[in-house]
This record gives C-alpha cells, sequence and structure tokens, in this order.
C-alpha cells in the first residue's frame, strides 16, 4: 500500500464516519491512548465517556461486550474521545486534578451505580474506605459490595475507583491491577 492509498483510506474513513454520526446510526466510538498505567480505551456514546479499560481486561473482548450490551455500531473515531483523552494526558501530567468531560453511566445501576456516582465527589489526592463510602452510599453494611461496585466501574481514572482504600490504609483491589492503582495515588499524592 502506497503513502498515497494509505491517506486514501484515512480519508475514506473518516468521510464513513462522519456519514454514519450525521445520520445518527453511529451508537460508540473508541480510540486508544497511551499511559503511565498502559494503554487506556476511551469509549463513548453520543451522551459522553460510556467506557475506560485497561490493556489487562482485554480491549477486543470489552468492544465485544459493548458491541454486544449496547450497540454494535463501534468506529474507531477520536472525535467523541478527543476531550478525555486530552485531560487524561493533563492528569497524567500533573495538570489535571478532575475531569470535566460527559460520563455515560448507563453500564451501572441500583446501588453500584450510587456508588460510581459518590466516587465522583472523592477529592483528587484524597482517599475514603470502602466503609466510607457504603455509608455515603445510603448503605453502611455493604462494604463487600461497595468493592464490587469499584471493581465494576465503566470508566476508571475519570471516575476515580482508585481513591477507594481499605479501612487499614493498604490500598485493596483494582481492576486496572494493584501496581496501576499504587501509580495513581502516587501520582495524585506528589
Amino acid at each position: 500500500m502506497t503513502h498515497h492509498d494509505a491517506d486514501d483510506l484515512t480519508r475514506l474513513h473518516r468521510r464513513l464516519v462522519d456519514a454514519a454520526d450525521h445520520e445518527g446510526i453511529l451508537d460508540l466510538t473508541y480510540r486508544s491512548v497511551d499511559s503511565p498505567v498502559g494503554e487506556l480505551l476511551l469509549v463513548a456514546s453520543p451522551d459522553g465517556l460510556v467506557r475506560v479499560a485497561f490493556e489487562r481486561e482485554g480491549h477486543d473482548a470489552v468492544l465485544a461486550r459493548l458491541a454486544a450490551e449496547v450497540s454494535p455500531r463501534i468506529l474507531r473515531s477520536g472525535r467523541r474521545t478527543d476531550e478525555a483523552a486530552r485531560q487524561l494526558e493533563q492528569y497524567f501530567e500533573g495538570r489535571r486534578r478532575d475531569f470535566r468531560v460527559p460520563v455515560d453511566l448507563r453500564l451501572v445501576h441500583g446501588f453500584r451505580r450510587k456508588v460510581v456516582e459518590h466516587l465522583q465527589e472523592i477529592p483528587y489526592g484524597r482517599t475514603e474506605s470502602y466503609a466510607a463510602v457504603a455509608r455515603a452510599a445510603g448503605n453502611p453494611n455493604a462494604v463487600r459490595a461497595v468493592g464490587s461496585a469499584c471493581s465494576h466501574n465503566p470508566v476508571p481514572v475519570v471516575v476515580p475507583c482508585h481513591r477507594v482504600v481499605r479501612s487499614d490504609g493498604s490500598i485493596g483491589q483494582y481492576l486496572g491491577g494493584t501496581d496501576a492503582k499504587a501509580a495513581l495515588l502516587a501520582l495524585e499524592s506528589a
């Protein structure tokens, strides 16, 4: 394939994405971004960022689940994810403390949704225990359920489940791995 052919394919892809978006038949767009905690997959709906996935989750598997659970109308495109990618870059550079991008929480329901909504209130550089989050979400006895909600947070990093730690101060588990959680907490404590 020549450079000219590659340019033509890029332009054709861009026109396809634009046409699908204009016609309202493009439900999800995605892109990958590099980060200090590995490559992140960003997926957005017209309503906002619907999924951030770590490499260890398997990006193809995440896209397949989204195709089954949300819509098979998914294309690679940066348009809906450009702002989230820019803000994540600023965050990892230490120049951003909170995210100001729309988040689409259609993948979480019930108590898990209450937990995920509360996570957005935990300030940069601070942590809360699983027990404190359970109380804030309205069910002080649901400490294990908070852990489950954090592990199913569809938008990690942007919705900071990494800021939830065990009552004894140890960091606990994390969807991106404990090394990633430790790195995020260290970034925020610097």
